[in-house]
C-alpha cells in the first residue's frame, strides 16, 4: 500500500467508524485526495425517510468543496466485510462530476483485499459535465 492510499484508508476508517446506519448497520467511509493536496472525508448517514439519507461519497465531496478544492485525484471507499464497497451507481455519477475517468477508485471490504478500478471501469459510456459545455 502506497504511502497516500494508507492515509486514504485512514481517513476513511476513521470517518466510518462516525457513521449514522442504524436501519441498515452498514457503516461506510470514504476519502478523497484533491486537487489541492488535502485528503476530505466523509460517511454514510441514514434517515427514517430512506430516500433523504446519504452515501459517504457525497458527503466526502462536500467536505471537498467547503475546504475549497474543485478536483477528485483519488478515491478510497471503506465497509464492512470482505468483498469490496464499490460505490452505488448514484455516486459514482457525483464521483464522475469531480472526476477524471482515470482516476482511480479503491473499493475496501476491509476484512479482505481491496479492488483498485479506475472511475471510467466502474462507470463506463459515462455521461459527464462536458457534455454539457456550451463551447462544443
Amino acid at each position: 500500500m502506497t504511502d497516500i492510499d494508507k492515509q486514504l484508508f485512514e481517513a476513511a476508517e476513521a470517518v466510518r467508524a462516525r457513521a449514522y446506519a442504524p436501519y441498515s448497520n452498514f457503516h461506510v467511509g470514504a476519502a478523497v485526495l484533491a486537487d489541492d493536496g488535502n485528503i476530505y472525508a466523509g460517511c454514510n448517514v441514514e434517515n427514517a425517510a430512506y430516500p433523504v439519507g446519504n452515501c459517504a461519497e457525497p458527503s466526502a465531496i462536500a467536505a471537498m468543496l467547503a475546504g475549497g478544492a474543485k478536483r477528485i485525484k483519488r478515491v478510497y471507499v471503506t465497509g464492512p466485510g470482505s468483498e469490496p464497497v464499490t460505490p452505488c451507481g448514484g455516486c459514482r455519477q457525483r464521483l464522475r462530476e469531480f472526476a477524471d475517468l482515470d482516476v482511480t477508485v479503491i473499493s475496501h471490504g476491509v476484512e479482505g483485499e481491496p479492488l483498485h478500478a479506475t472511475l471510467g471501469e466502474l462507470l463506463p459510456h459515462s455521461f459527464g459535465p462536458e457534455f454539457l459545455d456550451q463551447n462544443n
